[in-house]
């Protein structure tokens, strides 16, 4: 067995040393940190001031965009001042601190994304008891709903993870993960590794499966109507749809990556694949929804048109 070490911090070794190519790179996180924070605080703005976007989609549009603002905010500044810097020592507390907010930010957007497949299933599959069911009560139960679960989960998850005795402090990434922590534990980690898998199957994999059965049903109803008013609803769930594949894709890339061994992945790639699922959707969301729902697309036209 290893000797504990009782580190008051935590060494990110995935920071390489590239110079003063430090600088370009830099700028370029500075610039794409800015526009996540203009386009989603724009999309907010736009959805709460116009009140004929109060409707149940537009705010968890708006909820969706809060969501970006927090997930982002808990990496960018930490890694710009590490872009610049020659250590990356992170506190314990600061640590800890980031996972919690990573990780709920995680499944906030996967909770958000349910709740508006559930919303677009209702208006599809139901569209006579759509005003009865999608009150803005229960609207708001929902999305407090989606906030509270993975928030008390996450609590307990991360609380055995602070509380493990720990043989080593290097982290193999750009920011903290409760995963590659666990893998620094002295002792056995199979009680964790089963409370993980439970967690995630709940966090996870039942949203992933219920978004997957309100398509389904989405489509099997589609089917049943004539092309005109199919090509409408799809064209409604569309946005939604390309939202679901991005976040699939760059959460499934970072889970497959920490299971990988990195000192044989390219450290570029690794760099790219982990930070993909805290970047990417932040960015795209907003360019999605602006784009393809024509009323948020009309507005933003408008405000376009009276700054010139």
């Amino acid at each position: 067995m290893e000797n504990r070490t009782d580190s008051l911090y935590f060494n990110l070794t995935m920071f390489m040393n590239i110079g003063y190519y430090r600088y370009p790179a830099f700028i370029f996180s500075l610039l794409l940190y800015s526009f996540i924070v203009c386009t989603n605080l724009a999309m907010m703005l736009i959805i709460s001031r116009d009140r004929t976007l109060h409707e149940p989609m537009y705010i968890f549009i708006a909820f969706l965009s809060v969501n970006s603002l927090y997930g982002s905010t808990a990496l960018f500044p930490r890694f710009l001042m590490d872009l610049l810097s020659d250590t990356h020592l992170i506190s314990r507390p600061a640590c800890f601190t980031q996972i919690y907010i990573i990780y709920t930010y995680a499944s906030y957007e996967l909770t958000i994304l349910s709740i508006m497949a559930y919303d677009r299933y209702v208006a599809v599959c139901l569209p006579l008891h759509y005003h009865r069911k999608m009150t803005f009560k229960v609207v708001y139960t929902l999305i407090v709903f989606a906030w509270v679960c993975p928030a008390c989960n996450l609590t307990v998850s991360i609380h055995t993870v602070v509380r493990l005795s720990l043989c080593g402090n290097n982290i193999q990434k750009v920011y903290c993960a409760s995963w590659n922590i666990v893998k620094l534990s002295c002792v056995t980690t199979a009680v964790n590794n089963v409370g993980a898998l439970f967690g995630a199957i709940i966090i996870a994999f039942l949203p992933f499966g219920f978004i997957l059965y309100t398509y389904l049903r989405i489509v099997l109803a589609c089917w049943k109507k004539s092309s005109e008013v199919s090509g409408k609803v799809l064209r409604s769930c569309l946005p939604h749809v390309i939202s679901f594949v991005i976040y699939s894709v760059t959460s499934f890339s970072d889970t497959a990556l920490s299971r990988q061994n990195l000192e044989e992945t390219n450290p570029f790639a690794a760099v790219f694949l982990s930070l993909a699922f805290i970047v990417i959707p932040p960015v795209l969301n907003p360019i999605v929804y602006g784009l393809k729902l024509p009323e948020i697309r009309k507005h933003i036209f408008k405000i376009l048109c009276l700054k010139s």
